[in-house]
């Protein structure tokens, strides 16, 4: 961090971030007041952080498998309780590595996979579903979503596969990802199209693309927006961007914790940034209580265009 925090900012951080200090208990009531409300969105019915923790690259040798671990361990415990994976993620690695993470925190994780665009003919759906089932071993995902969009004509096929899955327990909810104004609207189109919960799409500080149509498609209808890579992604990183580092100096968080409050600003967006270490998953957390001021959105709307 750039700035220090003075006691009373020091304290209110780690009450937030459910710590316990020296000291902590005797502030008592007090403590629990200067607790920030922790960010937060509705999807399909379930309140979920506003910020959760992408695995496309754990499980494959990126990081030490026990630092990664960590790492999961440390979102968990902060908040991050949303977890996106899919079954094409180094082959299903990510998979099987998250099964081993969330053996003990099943029931307060809100798990997601994929299936892909070439999976959908037939019966292809519930097979790829059962098999990512497999490999998380757990009996249902929170979210299922299609990862790639298909033409519109197979649009009404995967609704009803993603519908017989839901009504089998398999998945509580379904979505899709990458899909554009047009296939949305397509896709609302045809017979339960709409129980769409959410698209998964890119959208960052560097990527704002989705704000001309897409994103205020998805707000008109009620739907929240999933967005990945929220720092940029690998080769356009935000987390040593010059006007982040002094807005987070301000506020004695990092750089990524700024990019990923501006991600999360409307209410109606959750970020999944992938985190390798539980150090970076701190500070990804930090954006969970954080928000910018107007002059700050302002700077940053200036300097990304």
């Amino acid at each position: 961090m750039n700035a220090k925090l003075n006691r009373r900012q020091f304290h209110a951080h780690c009450a937030a971030f459910g710590l316990s200090l020296p000291g902590m208990a005797a502030l008592g009531s007090s403590a629990a007041a200067a607790a920030p409300t922790l960010h937060s969105v509705k999807l399909a019915g379930v309140t979920v952080p506003a910020v959760g923790q992408g695995a496309w690259h754990l499980g494959q040798g990126r990081h030490p498998a026990d630092v990664e671990a960590a790492a999961l361990r440390t979102g968990l415990s902060l908040g991050m309780t949303l977890i996106d994976t899919s079954g094409n993620y180094g082959a299903g690695r990510s998979e099987q590595f998250l099964s081993r993470i969330l053996a003990g925190d099943r029931s307060r994780t809100y798990l997601v996979s994929k299936v892909e665009a070439d999976e959908v003919t037939g019966d292809g759906i519930a097979r790829a579903c059962d098999a990512s089932l497999a490999r998380l071993s757990t009996g249902y995902l929170d979210l299922y979503l299609l990862h790639a969009p298909v033409p519109a004509a197979q649009l009404a096929g995967v609704v009803a596969q993603f519908e017989q899955l839901r009504a089998a327990g398999k998945i509580r909810a379904w979505g899709v990802s990458n899909f554009n104004t047009a296939l949305m609207q397509a896709l609302f189109q045809v017979p339960g199209g709409s129980r769409c919960a959410t698209n998964q799409v890119y959208y960052s500080l560097r990527g704002r693309g989705i704000e001309q149509d897409l994103l205020p498609w998805c707000a008109q209808h009620g739907m929240p927006v999933m967005a990945y890579s929220p720092l940029g992604g690998d080769h356009n990183l935000l987390t040593s961007d010059p006007v982040l580092m002094r807005i987070g100096a301000a506020h004695g968080c990092s750089a990524a914790a700024v990019a990923l409050a501006w991600t999360i600003r409307s209410g109606k967006v959750i970020a999944i940034p992938e985190s390798g270490s539980p150090e970076h998953t701190r500070q990804n957390a930090a954006a969970l209580s954080l928000t910018l001021a107007p002059q700050q959105l302002q700077a940053l709307d200036a300097a990304y265009r």
